[in-house]
């Protein structure tokens, strides 16, 4: 990061149908960051590009839809073009609070964290009283326990759609050979626990409503298991016997 002033910082936002929530989730990021935003809409069926613009932000708009994983593709390559040294991940639903993100960025910007995430399961109560289904819960706690203890981490959860990065994680990780559906978070954060990325998290509280975007059961149940797949791929490579590509190191 550049001395003697502060880290640019681009807020990303990988949009789908989100014209109702965009407005909430932009006026809830504090002006004080400073910070650029970028939408990466992917083929949405309502009018979140128009909105977008209403409200000034810098848009990429796809021609046809490609996932969440490959929206996130466009969204951090983007980012880089744009000089970004520190950026933020957050969904466009307003299911995540923006005015967390300082405290989100701060222990990249003190150089203590590569990776920060928010966490949504401070208590059980809290996560449930906010709209999060049961068996959302119940799944999340359990995959974030095996994560935790076979990367051998200590996340408050490993499913969240509020992330910030340092420019060195976007430079080091193979993000681009990720898939395009939602198993690239979790390929994201196992190959940084593969490169020893260090990684933290704070409270943010879990809002559920309506309008928030969120996958059904089955999408949750194919998730769920290709994350355990990716497990499977990062201890194979640890023990020396296949590497994936996803954890070979990016050329430069």
């Amino acid at each position: 990061m550049t001395e003697n002033k502060h880290p640019k910082i681009v807020v990303v936002m990988p949009a789908y149908n989100a014209e109702k929530t965009l407005k909430a989730t932009v006026d809830s990021i504090p002006k004080s960051l400073n910070a650029e935003i970028l939408l990466v809409d992917d083929a949405s069926r309502d009018k979140t590009v128009a909105r977008a613009r209403e409200l000034g932000l810098k848009v990429v708009s796809h021609e046809k839809n490609i996932g969440y994983g490959g929206n996130q593709k466009t969204c951090y390559r983007s980012a880089l073009e744009m000089g970004a040294e520190i950026v933020v991940m957050i969904h466009p639903d307003y299911q995540y609070d923006g005015r967390l993100i300082p405290a989100l960025i701060l222990p990249i910007e003190l150089g203590v964290c590569d990776v920060m995430l928010g966490n949504r399961i401070r208590t059980r109560d809290e996560a449930l009283s906010g709209g999060m289904p049961a068996y959302k819960y119940i799944a999340n706690r359990g995959l974030t326990l095996m994560e935790n203890f076979l990367l051998g981490q200590n996340l408050g959860e490993f499913h969240s759609g509020m992330r910030a990065y340092n420019r060195k994680t976007l430079e080091t990780i193979r993000w681009e050979t990720n898939s395009d559906d939602f198993v690239f978070d979790q390929q994201f954060l196992i190959q940084c626990a593969y490169h020893k990325l260090r990684m933290g998290d704070v409270p943010v509280p879990a809002k559920y409503f309506a309008e928030a975007s969120s996958i059904n059961f089955r999408r949750s149940t194919q998730y769920g298991l290709e994350a355990l797949v990716v497990l499977g791929q990062y201890y194979l490579a640890k023990l020396g016997i296949v590497e994936a590509g996803i954890f070979k190191p990016k050329t430069r």
